[in-house]
């Protein structure tokens, strides 16, 4: 079966070569042949005569679409639908940090009004993607309910979650979040305020597990 031919000018193609998308990547997303796209972009300009113009400006005044761009953009997207949180610089992972990078990029991009549309529109999924004060009070919420959870935790009954060799997946996230709280604390970027609730809330926090075996849940089990 074979594809309806798109009427020329193709109103889409012609949008998207206005914003300053070249015609092989425009050929390249909608599975055409370049030359075609060539051709709907010629009638368009006779039709248009500003367009070439409109097109050199827009190329040169948003940011340039690559193909790592897009895979990144697919990639953050993913990050946030997973973990309910952007990526950052200062990721746990390499990959994050690097999605943190380009994101933080985009959101210069963004300040600037530079930002491509194909990026505005991607990252339009995420709420807020762009607000630094929605991420700051993501960040203090999302701290909070794990502070909560760690506290709940260990009331069932359960020793402090572990972040390697762990039994189930809620020991492994409360472990490896009580473990990068300890980390902030040695090197002096936990927030006080913080830690006077960590002190408050889950006495022998800074210590876990006694090296023994023995539980340490509790002030009262702390020596």
């Amino acid at each position: 079966m074979t594809k309806a031919k798109r009427r020329a000018p193709d109103p889409e193609w012609v949008q998207m070569y206005r914003m300053g998308i070249p015609s092989p990547k425009i050929a390249a997303g909608a599975g055409a042949a370049e030359s075609s796209v060539r051709y709907h972009l010629h009638l368009a300009g006779q039709a248009e005569p500003g367009l070439r113009e409109a097109h050199k400006k827009a190329l040169g005044a948003v940011t340039r679409i690559t193909s790592a761009g897009l895979r990144n953009l697919n990639a953050t997207i993913a990050f946030y639908q997973a973990e309910g949180r952007l990526p950052t610089t200062g990721g746990k992972t390499a990959r994050e940090r690097a999605l943190g990078s380009w994101l933080h990029t985009r959101r210069q991009n963004a300040a600037a009004g530079t930002l491509s549309p194909v990026y505005r529109e991607g990252l339009a999924v995420i709420p807020g993607w762009d607000s630094v004060t929605t991420r700051s009070a993501d960040n203090a919420a999302r701290w909070d309910r794990r502070r909560a959870e760690l506290v709940e935790y260990l009331t069932a009954g359960n020793d402090w979650p572990r972040h390697k060799d762990f039994a189930t997946e809620q020991e492994r996230v409360l472990g490896v979040w009580v473990h990068v709280q300890r980390i902030s604390r040695r090197q002096g970027t936990l927030i006080p305020e913080r830690e006077a609730q960590l002190n408050a809330s889950l006495p022998g926090w800074r210590d876990g597990r006694a090296r023994s075996g023995g539980r340490r849940r509790g002030s009262s089990q702390d020596q």
